[in-house]
C-alpha cells in the first residue's frame, strides 16, 4: 500500500485547521439571535464535520423538540451563515506541520485536492486566508455535489478529474466521515489523531493507519517510493 500514490485528498476542518473556535463564535451569535444561552467548545467539537445543516439541527435539538427545530431551522441557518461569513478564519489556527506537509507532498509531485463538508463559500476564502489554497489543484465543498462525505461521490469526482484510479489517491482526514467515504470510493485512507471525529476515539476508525501530522504522511509516501 502507498507505493503508487499519485495524489492526496485532504480534509479541512479538524485535519488542516482547528476551526472549532470559529464554529463556537458563529453558533453562539446565532443562539443569541434566538435568545438561547451559549454552549461550550467541547459541545461544538462533537457536532461538527457533517455539514452546516446537520450542525444547525444538532444545535437546535439542544433546546427544541423536532417540530420546533424544523420551525426555527431556516431562521437559524441564515443567522449562522451570516455570522460565520463575518468571522470566517478569525479564530481558526493551523495544526502543526500542515504547511510543511503540503510543501513536502508538492515537492514529491503529488497532486492535491481538498474535499471538505464545509460549504464552498466558507471553504475557499478560509483556505486563502490561511495560505492553504495555493497548494491545491481543486477544492470541493459540502455543497459542490448532490452528496457529501461519508458518501464516496466527492472522492470519486476527484479520481475522475485527476484521471487516476482510486487506489492511486490516498485520503487523509480526522473522522469516520473521511474513512467511510474513502473505503466506499476504493481509496486508501490515513487518519490524524487530533481532530474532532464526533467525540469518538480515532482508533475506532477503520483506516489504513494513523499519522501524527501531514508531514508524517508525506514522509511515509516518500519512504514507500524509495523502497519500491
Amino acid at each position: 500500500m502507498f507505493f503508487d500514490i499519485q495524489a492526496v485528498i485532504i480534509d479541512l476542518d479538524g485535519t488542516m485547521l482547528d476551526t472549532a473556535p470559529d464554529f463556537l463564535l458563529a453558533i453562539n451569535r446565532m443562539r443569541a439571535d434566538l435568545a438561547l444561552a451559549p454552549i461550550s467548545l467541547d459541545m461544538i467539537k462533537i457536532m461538527v464535520g457533517k455539514g452546516s445543516e446537520h450542525l444547525i439541527r444538532q444545535v437546535l435539538a439542544l433546546d427544541f423538540d423536532a417540530e420546533q427545530s424544523r420551525a426555527y431551522f431556516a431562521m437559524a441557518i441564515e443567522s449562522y451563515q451570516r455570522h460565520y461569513l463575518d468571522i470566517n478564519g478569525d479564530q481558526a489556527t493551523l495544526y502543526p506541520d500542515v504547511i510543511a506537509g503540503l510543501e513536502a507532498m508538492s515537492a514529491q509531485g503529488l497532486r492535491l485536492a481538498c474535499v471538505t463538508n464545509k460549504p464552498i463559500a466558507f471553504a475557499v476564502p478560509l483556505m486563502q486566508k490561511k495560505g492553504l489554497s495555493v497548494y491545491f489543484e481543486v477544492i470541493f465543498g459540502g455543497d459542490s455535489f448532490p452528496r457529501k462525505k461519508p458518501d464516496p461521490l466527492p472522492l470519486l469526482e476527484v479520481c475522475h478529474l485527476f484521471n487516476l484510479a482510486p487506489e492511486q489517491i490516498v485520503a487523509i482526514g480526522d473522522s469516520s466521515n473521511d474513512a467511510q467515504a474513502a473505503r466506499a470510493a476504493g481509496c486508501p485512507v490515513l487518519t490524524v489523531p487530533y481532530g474532532y471525529n464526533h467525540g469518538e476515539a480515532i482508533q475506532n476508525i477503520q483506516s489504513d493507519g494513523i499519522v501524527e501530522t501531514l508531514l508524517e504522511a508525506a514522509q511515509l509516501f516518500a519512504a514507500k517510493k524509495r523502497t519500491h
